[in-house]
């Protein structure tokens, strides 16, 4: 199973996820492997464009020279205009060239940006990853089917609400069906749709269980039954709505 580290794209963190990385690998050699921690970062919006993505890559790169390449780099979001995304998805294509990075991919895009990146018409390499908020309040039926369609994987953050709707009673209800905790149900949820899920915690103790949320089944009529739920909410931003240029 590899894990998934996202550290803070081009900007500079308090403590580097590449150093825990190189910590963790140096600790067992043996059995601490490089391939088995999946290294995601992004270019940030204020970062678009050919040069300043250039820039950004460079960053990330030098910071993370101690565990050999970058698995991922993500678009943050499509909020900038057609020149900037287009000259970031170009560097990005080099730098994917250059073997130090092996994938790129695109977060909080919607169909429209999905659109106009497919149709660059200096297009190499497709996105791998839309990395979107999803979950069975906010379940974006389109915006997954058009995904899945063009052979993007989708990322889903905030799997869990945010612990907003922990006191759900359908939620609460499936727990003690599957005598499961409630972010345990979400977490199948999400990975029952096929996506690649990110939970996060700062709990240590929360680690193991968020783990074993796979280790389990719901049945078809319980995924719909929280399909049902979607009310389009958004717990923080929305940028897949962003306007593209007039």
């Amino acid at each position: 199973m590899s894990t998934y580290v996202l550290n803070s794209g081009n900007k500079i963190p308090k403590i580097e996820a590449s150093d825990g990385i190189a910590r963790w690998i140096n600790e067992d050699p043996e059995n601490n492997k490089r391939k088995d921690v999946f290294y995601t970062t992004k270019i940030y919006d204020e970062n678009h464009g050919y040069e300043l993505t250039k820039k950004a890559i460079e960053m990330s790169l030098e910071r993370s020279k101690n565990i050999e390449y970058i698995d991922m780099i993500l678009m943050h979001s499509p909020q900038s205009n057609y020149e900037k995304r287009h000259g970031s998805w170009i560097a990005l294509q080099e730098a994917v060239g250059t073997g130090f990075v092996k994938n790129i991919g695109v977060s909080n895009y919607g169909i429209p940006h999905l659109n106009e990146l497919l149709s660059y018409p200096d297009l190499k390499i497709e996105p791998a990853v839309n990395q979107i908020e999803v979950h069975p309040w906010l379940t974006r039926t389109e915006l997954v089917d058009y995904c899945v369609k063009h052979g993007i994987i989708v990322e889903a953050y905030s799997p869990l609400v945010k612990g907003r709707k922990f006191n759900d009673e359908l939620l609460l209800q499936l727990a003690k069906k599957y005598d499961k905790t409630p972010a345990q149900i979400l977490i199948n949820w999400s990975l029952s749709k096929g996506f690649v899920t990110l939970p996060k915690t700062t709990t240590l103790s929360r680690l193991l269980p968020n783990l074993q949320a796979a280790d389990f089944k719901l049945s078809e009529d319980d995924i719909a039954a929280l399909d049902a739920k979607d009310e389009y909410l958004t717990t923080g931003w929305d940028p897949t709505v962003y306007p593209l240029d007039k």
